[in-house]
């Protein structure tokens, strides 16, 4: 089933499972699934790599307890193939990229037991979760405002830093003085996670129903914290300087202006995951 959720993660490659036809085997779910299935006779390394030749397969991925270092070695000279292997009793193997993907994985007691090009792919950064998990996880709500004008055209930069989280929702405020309201209007669309609001007069009641907000230090501010709202305020203007300095020195979380990575390192800290 973890195989299944992994190999999600490479819609433009084929897929291939490699396995033998055992007696109570999940080979119809990968079919349904829609990859192809290829019977393996034994655990036999040559097998695998007739079949790796056969294929010219780029890349192997091994889910096995009984494959071994000396196995991965061996398929690995003969073949080239670039090798990830699955882990999590912190055996010594020869890979390319290593996938403990518990989130007690530990990188570091993989240093002496793997190649030192080894990539490591360790915790819960890389946990692999089925799509009905997935899809019943709460999705953060977050009240996104950068100003009725958004002078500084930065709504589409915040929004492309929240599409790379899978949990979120937003509500983006403007006017339709926003000079760039139909660039906007383009971007959101086909967005289900992106509800756009122009010239609102619910403010408020989008607020209650957010988990986080995304504000510039001005009278949208004010608001939210009286509606006792977390928030992240990004400066965009000299002319909020004051509010700027006031939620530095309260220790609210603020940036003196955008900046794409330490937007993105404040909400995980914020729990947007």
């Amino acid at each position: 089933m973890r195989d299944l959720v992994l190999a999600t993660q490479y819609p433009e490659s084929k897929v291939i499972f490699a396995t033998q036809d055992l007696e109570g085997n999940l080979n119809s779910k990968i079919l349904e699934s829609g990859y192809e299935v290829q019977n393996l006779d034994s655990n036999d390394v040559d097998e695998l790599i007739e079949f790796v030749q056969k294929l010219s397969v780029d890349m192997v991925i091994v889910d096995h307890y009984d494959i071994d270092y000396t196995f991965e070695k061996t398929l690995k000279e003969k073949t080239a193939v670039q090798l990830m292997v699955f882990d999590d009793t912190y055996e010594k193997h020869h890979c390319d990229i290593l996938l403990n993907h518990n989130i007690s994985g530990d990188e570091k007691r993989y240093e002496v037991l793997v190649p030192k090009n080894c990539e490591l792919r360790c915790g819960k950064e890389y946990t692999l979760l089925r799509e009905e998990f997935t899809n019943e996880k709460r999705k953060k709500t977050i009240f996104l405002a950068m100003g009725g004008s958004d002078s500084t055209e930065i709504n589409i930069p915040i929004l492309k830093v929240l599409s790379r989280f899978n949990n979120v929702k937003v509500h983006l405020v403007t006017t339709t003085a926003n000079a760039n309201l139909e660039a906007l209007k383009t971007y959101v669309q086909k967005k289900d996670w992106i509800k756009l609001h122009i010239n609102s007069t619910k403010i408020a009641k989008l607020m209650k129903k957010s988990d986080l907000a995304i504000i510039t230090p001005s009278v949208t501010a004010n608001e939210v914290v009286y509606m006792e709202l977390d928030f992240i305020a990004i400066m965009v203007a000299d002319n909020q300087d004051d509010m700027y300095r006031y939620f530095k020195k309260n220790n609210h979380t603020i940036l003196e202006k955008f900046n794409e990575k330490k937007l993105i390192n404040k909400l995980i800290e914020k729990g947007v995951l």
